[in-house]
């Protein structure tokens, strides 16, 4: 999974600096640094609070994130499949822009 990745991506195309972005999630900006470099695992209430303000779904942050590992053995083809297909359906719907 990489959550933070993802979290980094949107944030930056929505031209936030890691301090501002940071503060309005009520966080510190070096929490939100390691949060983006998967070095810390942040409580729930703060991707809560990411989501809210990046205005994304806290479900479609996660699927974002899912990386091939993620995925049991036996469903890896599966999602091989679908995984683009959804996230262009993510796109179309303007839910995130592309990453």
């Amino acid at each position: 999974m990489n959550l933070g990745n993802i979290i980094k991506d949107i944030r930056k195309q929505k031209k936030l600096t890691q301090n501002e972005f940071a503060s309005s999630c009520g966080i510190t900006q070096t929490y939100l640094s390691q949060i983006e470099t998967n070095s810390k695992d942040p409580k729930l209430s703060v991707l809560k609070a990411i989501s809210e303000k990046l205005d994304v779904p806290l479900p479609i942050l996660f699927f974002l994130s899912l990386t091939e590992d993620d995925i049991q053995e036996n469903k890896r083809d599966a999602f091989k499949a679908l995984n683009p297909l959804l996230k262009t359906l993510l796109y179309e719907f303007n839910i995130v822009q592309k990453i």
